[in-house]
Formats: structure tokens, sequence, C-alpha cells
């Protein structure tokens, strides 16, 4: 029996979110075998807490589990939070062993998967408007074509510097991969840290874009969506000749089922008995290590 997938969100308040949380947790269910568990727990502000979810899967005879960040951030905010947290539950539960896999992050799969939300966007979502679209008898200005058009890629922001570059680095790697044909892609954060929405529009403005397409750089949909919309649609209302559309979540979807399990898949191997960590070994001092103390083999 291979052990339980235990996935760990950072949390939300709002209830959209957490719902596409959890039926993507079913979606992952349905991929894998039945005779391996999947289960999700938040470090804050939803639930169930991660606390309540390890508590679950050990009083169901789990002692060996890897434990996956759902988050884009990278390895260095997973690095930060999950192991503290995971050190806690082996407080609590002595006979926990387990693995930390990478997070989902910008694999080229999710890269793509942005691409093709952006080629929707510009050729399905209606642009923003803050007043009734023009009378029929007004003729609309010529479509923007791509390069007149520009991209703006929306992290959710975050107070440490490192995190914020890694959103400027996809937006690079988004640029180069699935966006060439376009005039630019910016780079604008939700909350915490400049430039937002608005900055990252008005950037693309005195570019001369026409056209500015933004793509929520996000897994699910819910409060910070909205507030992407939000702060979007605020532009827009003083910027009537730009056109403006608002790109799809990334989402519960079958391509980031398919990150998560190649994750899964690859602490398995990485740790196929998940042994205490051997400290006098080379790999011990050289690798970065868990919370638990157990060193995670080099990339």
């Amino acid at each position: 029996m291979k052990p339980p997938l235990l996935l760990i969100g950072h949390g939300t308040g709002d209830d959209s979110g957490a719902a596409e949380f959890g039926r993507f947790v079913h979606r992952l269910r349905c991929r894998l075998d039945r005779s391996t568990d999947v289960a999700a727990g938040y470090l804050e502000r939803a639930r169930p807490r991660l606390g309540d979810t390890v508590a679950s899967l050990v009083g169901r005879g789990h002692h060996r589990m890897i434990a996956l960040p759902l988050t884009l951030n990278g390895e260095r905010r997973a690095g930060l939070d999950i192991p503290a947290h995971m050190a806690a539950e082996q407080q609590r539960h002595p006979t926990l062993l387990y693995s930390c896999a990478r997070p989902v992050g910008p694999d080229p799969r999710i890269l793509a998967l942005l691409g093709d939300r952006l080629a929707d966007a510009a050729t399905e979502m209606p642009r923003l408007r803050a007043v009734p679209a023009a009378a029929p008898h007004d003729e609309e200005p010529e479509p923007a074509g791509p390069r007149e058009t520009a991209v703006v890629l929306v992290g959710d922001g975050s107070i440490d510097a490192a995190a914020n570059a890694d959103v400027h680095r996809v937006s690079r790697l988004f640029w180069e991969t699935h966006a060439y044909d376009y005039m630019t892609v910016e780079t604008a954060f939700v909350s915490l840290t400049p430039p937002g929405v608005p900055g990252g529009l008005e950037r693309c403005r005195r570019l001369g874009a026409r056209r500015v397409i933004v793509v929520p750089y996000l897994l699910f949909a819910g409060g910070l969506l909205e507030r992407v919309w939000a702060q979007a649609l605020a532009y827009a209302a003083g910027h009537p000749d730009l056109d403006i559309r608002c790109a799809e979540v990334i989402g519960d979807c079958e391509v980031l089922a398919d990150v998560v399990l190649d994750r899964y898949e690859e602490a398995l191997g990485l740790a196929p008995d998940l042994a205490p960590p051997r400290l006098s070994t080379p790999l011990a001092v050289a690798a970065p290590r868990l919370a638990s103390g157990r060193p995670t083999a080099v990339r």
C-alpha cells in the first residue's frame, strides 16, 4: 500500500476557493488507486486544518505519508512554512514519518495551461466595461492583434521579496515559451507588494498596447480572483479606449492533477521507505533538510 498523499494549502477564508480545492482532491482520489488515500489540510483560515487531517490519517493507521504543498510559489515559500508545521505534527504523533514533495511551481505543463487560458481570453472573453456597450450604430474599433496586445501576469503577492521575484521569473518564462507573439508580459500582484493590477495595466498602456489581457497566476477561483477582476474593472472605467480582458485561473483540471500526481510519484521514488535520517552520511550535510531532519534528494 502506498503512503497517502497529503495536500497542504495555505488557506483562504473564501468558500468558493475552498470548494474548488475540495473538488480537486476528489479528482485526485478518482485518479489514484483505491488503496491510496488522498487528504487535504490548511495551515490557516480554512478547514480542515492540517493538524486535524494528520490526526485523522494517523487514526486510520497511516504513519507514513507524502506531504505536497499545493502552491505556485515554488520551493522557497513552501520551505519556510511546511517543514515547521510537519515538525509540530511529529511532536504530536511520534510514529509519523513523511517526505515532502515538490510544490507545483512553474511546471512546463502549467505554463502551457496558462497559454491556453490566454488564448481563450483573447478570442472568447468579453472586454471589461464599466458602462453599457456601444449602441448598435456605433462602430467598434478594429480588434487589436497580438503585436498590439500586452499581457499582465498577476501573482498573489508576498512580503517575501524572493517569492515575488519568482513570479517575475514566471512572467519571463511564460513570454518566451507561450506568449512570444505578444508585445510584452508584465508582472503585477493582487496585494502586499507593488505593482498592483492597475500598475501593470498602466505600464502596458504607456508601452502602446491597444489591448491588455490579465492572466491570473492563481490555482483556484475565489476571493483573490475577484480582487483581480475588480482592480482591472476599476482601471478600465478610467480608460475606455483600452481593451482589457481577464483570463480564467488554472482551476480544478486534469493538467493540474497530472502535475500533482507526478510530484507524488517522484517523492515516492526519492524516499520509497520514508526511512529515518542517517545524519552521518555526506548527503545529510549537503542536501536541504526537512523539518523531520531527513535530507531530501539534491535536485
